[in-house]
């Protein structure tokens, strides 16, 4: 049977029509689900806050508010929730906003619990009582788990904690989204799920303190790149494995909330983990210019080590495997940035990698 350029994953039928309220939209992921949203034929509005999350920014890039309703506010109000979600009448909700950074969030603690807690609590209450909202999904993060280093595999019923602001702030937004699935949307069938994603990869995030966008600026300009934890291990995939598994996860929340509510990991499989390290030398194998690397240990702010999710409940109950390989995931990411280096039309690389994937 042939599915056309959706593929098997996701179903154009369902998105068809469908108000999406996605906050976070100009974000890295939030721009690249909301894309793919319009793509998918979905009535899309975003939340985000007024100033670009980063220079560049991708979501100006594409040009997105030309073809959804763009809102924007700060999460962390109440009185602005409440107007988004009036505004945009959602059947789904995708709460993507965030502060996202773990160095940040050691600089800022009050600024990252109020936006990635008191923000849920928001939006979460903004919905509450809302006629038309079917399904919710709260992006939280892979940081949410008690990481201890030893290596061990973290799955959905693993314990919750965190050692810094930005990874507590996410175990807390897990704890206030199923206390209010319980509570409200539950007895409503109304869904509710979290996703844990691992480390995403993929053109256009230019945020401060990520690896191949720090990689790609210096390389860009003929500077070496310091590495700072060479051995850390990551659940590496490219941007579109999770956000099309979240949107397949909605397709099936929205139908059966009690079945599909809950806590969800998104990540690659166990052996395909890599190092730092080993992402570098791959870059430097796609990259075409010169690519000088430095190794600078700095230990002054904790980050764990190692970092591994169990993706089996992603693949047993929503039938998701992962499809990019890690060499994959590199050369697109790096294709992309030499197309924006190059100067070379964003929007066509952008949509062509998403075709690729989803009809794949």
């Amino acid at each position: 049977m042939h599915h056309g350029k959706f593929g098997k994953l996701l179903n154009k039928k369902f998105w068809k029509g469908k108000n999406v309220l996605v906050t976070g939209h100009t974000g890295f992921k939030g721009t690249w689900i909301s894309q793919l949203l319009i793509e998918l034929g979905a009535n899309v509005s975003g939340l985000s806050l007024l100033e670009a999350p980063s220079k560049p920014c991708l979501y100006d890039l594409l040009g997105l508010d030309k073809t959804l309703v763009d809102l924007r506010g700060d999460i962390t109000s109440l009185k602005t929730c409440n107007k988004a979600v009036n505004n945009s009448n959602p059947d789904i909700l995708i709460h993507m906003a965030a502060q996202p950074l773990v160095r940040l969030s050691y600089q800022q603690p009050i600024l990252t619990y109020n936006t990635n807690i008191m923000g849920t609590v928001n939006i979460l209450e903004a919905v509450r009582n809302l006629d038309s909202i079917k399904a919710i999904l709260v992006v939280t993060s892979d940081k949410c788990y008690n990481n201890t280093d030893s290596g061990e595999s973290f799955d959905e019923t693993s314990m919750l904690g965190g050692d810094d602001p930005y990874s507590s702030s996410k175990a807390c937004a897990e704890h206030i989204s199923l206390a209010y699935y319980k509570s409200y949307f539950s007895s409503n069938n109304i869904g509710l799920a979290t996703a844990r994603a691992g480390n995403v990869i993929g053109g256009g995030d230019w945020s401060n303190d990520r690896l191949i966008p720090d990689i790609i600026k210096a390389w860009t300009k003929n500077e070496s790149v310091i590495i700072r934890s060479p051995n850390a291990i990551r659940p590496w995939q490219h941007v579109l494995e999770p956000i099309c598994g979240y949107l397949k996860l909605i397709q099936l929340l929205y139908i059966e909330s009690n079945k599909f509510s809950g806590s969800w990991n998104f990540g690659p499989d166990q052996n395909k983990i890599k190092s730092v390290l080993d992402m570098v030398k791959m870059l430097q194998k796609f990259w075409s210019g010169k690519s000088r690397v430095k190794i600078q240990a700095d230990n002054s702010l904790h980050e764990a080590n190692i970092l591994k999710l169990n993706n089996t409940k992603m693949k047993k109950k929503l039938g998701i495997k992962p499809k990019m390989s890690f060499e994959d995931a590199l050369n697109n990411t790096i294709q992309w940035y030499e197309g924006f280096y190059y100067k070379k039309n964003i929007k066509d690389i952008t949509y062509r990698q998403t075709i690729d994937y989803i009809s794949s």
